[in-house]
């Protein structure tokens, strides 16, 4: 585990959210919580693209999305004081269930803000991965002053769905691994691939 520095916002005059140092640390912290998925690559639709595209699956990863690599990066850079009393987020969809799974793997409380017109199946997907569902009216107002009223009752540490210099630096972690040396992608009619990030 890790200790975060300040509660994750990138607050003006303390730099980039992402150097290549916090890049690389993201990329150890998070590779025993993350599948390694592929990139995949189709003759058929390069043919009608006029170009060589790549896919980057990450509909095989856990939670069934993205996600889990920021929010995993987030949760894991937490020192046990600090995640001792859980994370709060908001958020009414992948995010949502990453944050609960990246909890369940750390074995901390999460709660999660999810506005009362979110999809049925992602409320099932948080509740499968152990989060606790609380209610919000469905503008990004109410949802935040949720967050914020749960986080002052739980002392639980906010993971911002997008504003947080933790989660952005797996972004930059998943440019750098689909760049990685000897990463090819899977093509569909060639048959050659190596492992993915």
């Amino acid at each position: 585990m890790g200790s975060r520095d300040d509660d994750g916002q990138n607050a003006e005059g303390q730099g980039y959210a992402a150097d290549i140092n916090s890049i690389r640390e993201a990329q150890a912290r998070i590779a025993p919580y993350v599948h390694k998925t592929p990139i995949l690559s189709s003759t058929s639709i390069n043919a009608i693209a006029g170009k060589q595209l790549f896919f980057k699956c990450e509909c095989f990863q856990k939670a069934g999305a993205f996600k889990i690599r920021g929010a995993s990066n987030s949760i894991f850079a937490l020192d046990d004081i600090q995640a001792a009393k859980g994370v709060v987020t908001h958020s009414s969809g992948n995010h949502a269930a990453a944050v609960a799974l990246a909890a369940k793997l750390r074995g901390i409380p999460a709660y999660i803000v999810i506005p009362e017109n979110a999809p049925a199946c992602k409320v099932e997907n948080v509740n499968r991965y152990g989060g606790q569902v609380i209610w919000s009216d469905v503008t990004m107002e109410s949802r935040e002053s949720t967050a914020k009223k749960v986080q002052e009752e739980t002392g639980a540490i906010l993971i911002h769905p997008f504003n947080d210099k933790y989660t952005i630096r797996w972004w930059f972690n998943f440019g750098c691994g689909i760049g990685c040396k000897g990463h090819q992608p899977f093509n569909t009619c060639s048959g050659s691939r190596a492992e993915g990030c």
